[in-house]
């Protein structure tokens, strides 16, 4: 699976009374490793951006001055994200601004092109309720240094979101089942372990054995006769 670490900084909350986007920024991540490949622009909004704004993110609309509008970079984010599944924290924000810019040029929205969306601050609600779970406290709880955050940047916020990621789902990491289907003697399908360490079966001993054929004798003397388990042909158990 191809993931983008995906974050994106605007003029304000809501895109649907006019706020733009300003800065958008990716890192590509496959089998849990970044692979280096990155999209980092800074983008016009064609408007004001408020003191509020500039404060959390330290964009000005003079630093983007000569920048290229959401137009000129449309394509080059679709190709990035397209298939994909992104992981953002707050996606409903992010998504929403990005749905909003590709709708207003008459495109498909930014959830029509990618694969899936991953929430890390939906992830983070189920994992840690009732706690603070922004990003900078996630950093703090999973020991990510965030020393260099000064600004809410997109491209600062996508790294630390990756190791962010990481950790919340290192579980995976040691997981030895990998379901792939294979053809079974009776042609159906079956599934197997992936390659690896194989878990040791521990075969019954004779008293267990024993033990097991007494209960299915009392069983069977309840049952006033033979029970389920001895009715059930051998190739089938």
């Amino acid at each position: 699976m191809r993931y983008i670490i995906l974050d994106t900084e605007t003029t304000g909350l809501n895109p649907r009374t006019g706020d733009r986007l300003v800065e958008f920024a990716g890192l590509e991540m496959v089998g849990r490793k970044l692979t280096g490949r990155s999209l980092h622009l800074y983008v016009h909004p064609e408007r004001d951006i408020p003191e509020e704004a500039s404060r959390i993110h330290g964009i000005t609309l003079d630093q983007l001055e000569g920048k290229p509008t959401f137009a000129g970079v449309a394509a080059e984010i679709s190709e990035f994200i397209r298939g994909a599944a992104l992981i953002i924290h707050n996606a409903p924000f992010d998504m929403g601004f990005l749905d909003m810019e590709f709708t207003r040029l008459g495109l498909p929205s930014a959830r029509e092109q990618v694969g899936e969306v991953i929430d890390t601050l939906a992830m983070a609600k189920d994992q840690f309720p009732g706690k603070r779970n922004n990003l900078d406290a996630l950093c703090d709880r999973f020991e990510v240094d965030r020393s260099n955050r000064v600004f809410h940047g997109a491209l600062i916020d996508c790294e630390l979101l990756g190791e962010v990621y990481l950790a919340m789902t290192r579980g995976q990491e040691s997981l030895l089942m990998d379901i792939e289907p294979l053809s079974s003697e009776r042609g159906g399908p079956s599934m197997r372990l992936a390659d690896g360490p194989r878990p040791r079966v521990q075969a019954a001993s004779a008293e267990e054995l024993a033990a097991h054929e007494g209960y299915l004798d009392e069983l069977d003397k309840a049952m006033k006769g033979p029970c389920l388990w001895r009715q059930t042909p051998p190739e089938a158990a």
